[in-house]
C-alpha cells in the first residue's frame, strides 16, 4: 500500500485539509523557516547569538524533518504524535529564546506556529482515532 493509500485509509476529522492544501501551506512556510533559521545560524556563527538560543532551532528543524519519515515511511502514528508535539513546543521555545536578539525572527515564526498548532491537533486526533492501525 502506498503512503497516500495508507493515509487515505485512516479515520480523520471532517476539517482535515486536502493533501494538496497541506503541501501548499508547507511551500509557503518552509521559505520563512529557512530564512529565519539561517539568520539565527549566521548570528550564532558570528558570536552574536549564544548557542543556547540556537539550540531550539536545531531541535525544531530535526524534529520537523523527521516527521514525514515517521508518519509516512514508518507509519508510526504514536511516534509521529510525539514528534509533532516536539515541533510545536520548540517553536514556542524558539520564539522566546530569540526575542531579545532578533525580534523579527520571533515574529516570523507566527505563521509556522499557527500551522503547526493545527497540524498538531490533527495528528493527535488521527493518532487517537486510529490507534493500532
Amino acid at each position: 500500500m502506498t503512503w497516500i493509500e495508507w493515509y487515505d485509509s485512516l479515520a480523520k476529522p471532517t476539517w482535515t485539509p486536502a493533501p494538496q492544501t497541506i503541501g501548499t501551506i508547507w511551500q509557503i512556510i518552509y521559505p520563512i523557516i529557512m530564512v529565519s533559521f539561517a539568520a539565527v545560524l549566521i548570528q550564532w556563527l558570528r558570536g552574536k547569538v549564544p548557542g543556547i538560543v540556537a539550540l531550539p532551532f536545531a531541535i525544531n528543524l530535526l524534529a520537523n524533518l523527521l516527521f514525514t519519515r515517521i508518519q509516512f515511511e514508518l507509519r508510526n502514528l504514536p511516534l509521529a504524535a510525539i514528534d509533532i508535539v516536539v515541533v510545536w513546543a520548540t517553536i514556542i521555545w524558539c520564539m522566546l529564546a530569540i526575542w531579545p536578539h532578533l525580534k523579527w525572527v520571533a515574529l516570523a515564526q507566527i505563521p509556522y506556529f499557527v500551522w503547526v498548532s493545527i497540524a498538531t491537533w490533527l495528528q493527535l486526533w488521527i493518532t487517537f482515532n486510529n490507534w493500532g492501525k
